[in-house]
């Protein structure tokens, strides 16, 4: 059942993934587990269902976590906000059963694991973050959880 988040972080980090590139695995997760929760919903699998679920909750958990409230200010509290919201949503979705909320986290998810992606590219391309371009260099750099945040409870969590 549901993929191991401990081991796609682990693996972005052994290609060498940044931490943008380790958020976008983890969104990528994520997004897996929802998938398979769909699939489980329309096959009668309430057992895999939950479990899927469930595990999406300890991942946000995880990217929670992470957020680094001292130098990420405004866009963190946004991320931790938009957290809990989804967190209150995936249980929800457990309790209607029926594919419209879960097909409505996917597309939230994707929406942001996309723009994680795209932050991702254009920093590895050397261009300067769409935010650097706005003029706010900080809340690029601080909305992302700082290396050190990701690197330290890798050890540690596993779900």
């Amino acid at each position: 059942m549901g993929s191991n988040p401990t081991l796609s972080y682990q693996q972005a980090s052994a290609n060498g993934a940044s931490p943008i590139g380790q958020i976008v695995a983890l969104y990528d997760t994520i997004l897996r587990d929802f998938r398979r929760a769909l699939v489980a919903l329309k096959a009668g699998n309430i057992e895999a269902r939950v479990y899927e679920l469930d595990h999406a909750i300890v991942v946000i958990g995880y990217l929670q976590y992470v957020l680094d409230h001292e130098r990420g200010g405004e866009p963190a509290k946004h991320f931790a906000d938009f957290y809990n919201v989804t967190r209150g949503m995936i249980v929800q979705a457990n309790i209607k059963a029926t594919p419209g909320p879960i097909e409505e986290l996917i597309e939230l998810f994707s929406g942001v694991r996309q723009a994680w992606y795209q932050l991702e590219q254009s920093s590895s391309a050397g261009q300067a973050p769409a935010a650097d371009r706005r003029g706010n260099a900080e809340a690029t750099e601080t909305a992302t959880p700082a290396n050190d945040d990701l690197e330290t409870p890798q050890l540690q969590w596993s779900a």
